[in-house]
């Protein structure tokens, strides 16, 4: 007995975001690691000389959990561009502060990210990049804004 395989009616849009997303994040992870960061330094970096943040909070804007946060503030603090210190609006809190060093590093990070993401657009001409981005920020605003409860999670991509 021969096993039919079965016919795709769509495109396999799963695949395409996985394995664009994927080859992006490496391309951001070499580039960073250039300059001795991660996307998760650079990014708590970025957010903290923002405004006043928490761990808690900028572990929630990178989306990252407790634990790994706490490692990638004590490879900030360890590398002389975070400190922890108290917040100046609650001082039960702890806030992450950059370093005058670490300001430095944001914005080279900075230009490193925007250099990679232009990179990539850039294969993509005129209309049909503009296109992709208007599209991808629709999908990340509205039906794919939040992850779905399920009984079995999905695993994201280590990264």
């Amino acid at each position: 007995m021969t096993a039919m395989a079965t016919s795709r009616t769509e495109p396999d849009l799963s695949f395409l975001l996985d394995r664009t997303s994927h080859v992006l994040r490496t391309r951001m992870a070499a580039a960073l690691a250039r300059i001795g960061l991660t996307a998760r330094m650079h990014c708590v970096l970025v957010h903290a000389l923002e405004e006043e943040r928490t761990q808690i909070q900028l572990a929630e804007i990178g989306d990252m959990d407790k634990t790994t946060m706490v490692v990638t503030v004590d490879e900030l603090e360890k590398a002389g561009l975070a400190e922890r210190r108290p917040s100046t609006r609650d001082r039960r809190a702890r806030i992450v502060a950059v370093t005058e060093k670490g300001a430095q590093v944001a914005q080279e990070s900075q230009r490193i990210v925007d250099g990679v993401h232009r990179e990539v657009l850039a294969s993509i001409a005129g209309p049909d990049g503009e296109a992709l981005l208007r599209a991808l920020k629709r999908l990340a605003e509205g039906e794919l804004a939040a992850p779905v409860e399920s009984a079995r999670s999905a695993r994201r991509a280590r990264q």
